[in-house]
């Protein structure tokens, strides 16, 4: 009676069976899951290396064919053009986004044309000079698409750091020995913030000590409205200021007061 009491309790029971084999089941599950999630990673990581050195492959390619004859073969700089290695993708974005490189001859400073490159080019451009040392990168939309900034703020911003140069209005204006200050009526956002972070020719160069990144996107924001609200007062005289404003009055308006008097002196004669 005893001893079949005792083999009663040392039985197992039949759940802990059920519950080993749910559990090895589980750990089992988990470890492939783990592991070809990490393969999966491993393989997304191969891909978009790969493809990043696919484009940095074109990109040299396209530099060595139309851009090393003044900024060398290496991007070291010659008594031609400058060194690229550091000034990042951003630079080579905006310099020949808005056609400025290459140049079509020497000058004061490169002039905006069309642009000789596609897209695809100009990216496969700048991330092979991207690739040869640190520099600004090509921002991201939410800071260039003049949406999320403010315009007030902006407009404060813009007339403290560049309305010396290029006019409240963005209108642009001439600087010293045949330079200028390109005006801004017409340029993307994206091409306005990698102005400011890179320091194209003539301009300072406002890094995010200067200018936070949501400063440049609040002053891009009041630039796309000057863009898209038109002066209220009719014909606005290329927002010039008061010089061209001036300039008009004495000329048509004092000369409308002439020809008026000359015209009822003559009539009373």
């Amino acid at each position: 009676m005893f001893n079949r009491t005792k083999s009663k309790k040392g039985r197992r029971s039949p759940m802990a069976t059920v519950s080993l084999i749910v559990v090895g089941l589980m750990t089992t599950g988990g470890a492939y899951a783990l592991f070809s999630s990490t393969a999966n990673a491993d393989d997304s990581t191969s891909t978009v290396a790969a493809t990043s050195q696919s484009k940095v492959n074109e990109g040299q390619k396209l530099f060595a064919s139309n851009c090393a004859t003044c900024h060398g073969l290496s991007a070291q700089g010659t008594s031609e053009g400058p060194s690229l290695i550091g000034v990042g993708a951003a630079s080579v974005d905006f310099q020949v986004g808005t056609g400025r490189m290459p140049m079509a001859a020497q000058g004061p400073q490169a002039e905006e044309k069309p642009a000789q490159f596609t897209d695809d080019q100009i990216d496969a451009l700048a991330e092979y000079v991207a690739s040869l040392g640190p520099g600004p990168s090509v921002p991201s939309t939410s800071l260039t698409d003049g949406s999320d900034g403010n315009a007030a703020e902006g407009a404060e911003l813009f007339r403290i750091n560049c309305a010396m140069c290029h006019n409240v209005a963005g209108a642009g204006g001439a600087l010293t020995e045949g330079k200028y200050a390109p005006n801004l009526q017409s340029v993307s956002g994206k091409h306005i913030y990698e102005a400011m972070v890179t320091g194209p020719q003539n301009m300072p160069v406002f890094n995010d000590l200067n200018l936070t990144p949501q400063q440049k996107a609040d002053i891009i924001t009041y630039l796309k409205y000057v863009q898209d609200n038109k002066s209220p007062g009719g014909f606005a005289l290329g927002s010039l200021g008061p010089v061209a404003e001036g300039l008009f009055i004495w000329i048509f308006g004092l000369g409308a007061v002439v020809a008026m008097t000359v015209w009822l002196t003559a009539k009373s004669n």
